[in-house]
């Protein structure tokens, strides 16, 4: 018996409620007459705003305590941006499924320039993202990066009021709330290694959950969840989370995946990279194999320091 309702957990920020909207939308198309209601939440992460996300304990606080309205039986599902999910779920949890990936790429925000290579001398980016400051200090030392918190509004009022030069958003969440005009350039993963997960929508659900589960499959695309499975694998391996710059980004060709992972200082003074490539249906043992190369070349250095940095 097919089940009649679906709770579905999510945060309250215009972005997250955009990506509920558009699950439940999906789910009705493929399963008419399912009542779907939506059970909004605000989470710590939504609560602090006012220190950078590395600082204040990195991913989980975004989706902690949806998950905990799953597990109290308040909703069937969380719908995450796939970013903003640990490498290491809790026990009991899963990743049913992930929607088609929009562009993972970054964007360029600004109301005075167009791209990177306008910026002057000491110019001012605002960015939460150790990943992002590293990268961009590495090719700019010259730049002055301040921390950027809130939601997307939030971030482009900053802007709009002076407080930055340019601040650097994930482009995907622009395009889905209808601000893609707001984008000046698309950063090429050359230059900014985009996050493990940027752009693509997740669905955690309790584990063993069949009937939830075989809802959702209808929503999974095979090769978005592929590619977004090798990025966390290599993610996970390096135990990477926000409170270290790590990027991990693939993309599927010819029936092949190809994985490029960095690991930096955040200061942009060591930057570790590396590529590879493999079958779709190994996407595990690529991440890891990436993660153990690039450990063995001088990450598991950066790692061990900046471990221990937030020790003291």
């Amino acid at each position: 018996m097919q089940k009649k309702t679906l709770r579905i957990a999510t945060r309250r920020s215009p972005l997250a409620l955009w990506q509920a909207r558009h699950v439940r939308d999906r789910l009705l198309e493929n399963h008419p007459g399912l009542e779907i209601e939506l059970v909004e939440m605000l989470t710590r992460g939504d609560r602090i705003t006012d220190t950078p996300l590395a600082e204040a304990g990195g991913k989980g606080l975004f989706i902690k305590e949806l998950e905990q309205g799953i597990q109290e039986g308040r909703a069937d599902i969380a719908v995450h941006s796939m970013k903003d999910v640990p490498a290491e779920l809790p026990e009991g949890f899963e990743v049913t499924a992930i929607c088609e990936r929009e562009t993972p790429l970054d964007a360029f925000v600004s109301g005075q320039y167009s791209c990177m290579d306008e910026l002057p001398e000491g110019a001012c980016i605002g960015t939460s993202s150790l990943r992002r400051s590293s990268q961009l200090l590495a090719g700019r030392p010259d730049l002055r990066i301040l921390t950027l918190r809130g939601n997307v509004q939030t971030r482009l009022a900053k802007l709009d009021n002076g407080d930055f030069d340019t601040i650097i958003l994930a482009a995907a969440g622009l395009i889905r709330l209808d601000m893609e005009n707001r984008i000046r350039d698309l950063i090429p993963a050359e230059t900014l290694l985009p996050a493990a997960g940027q752009g693509a929508v997740g669905i955690e659900s309790r584990q063993g959950d069949k009937e939830t589960q075989a809802l959702l499959q209808c929503l999974n695309h095979a090769d978005t969840h592929a590619c977004v499975s090798a990025e966390r694998a290599f993610i996970r391996c390096l135990e990477g989370g926000c409170r270290m710059p790590v990027a991990g980004f693939a993309l599927l060709e010819d029936n092949r995946i190809w994985l490029r992972g960095l690991v930096a200082r955040p200061d942009g003074k060591a930057v570790i990279s590396g590529d590879i490539d493999g079958a779709i249906d190994d996407t595990e043992s690529m991440g890891v194999s990436l993660a153990e190369e690039l450990l063995e070349h001088g990450a598991d250095k950066i790692i061990a320091e900046l471990q221990q940095d937030s020790r003291e």
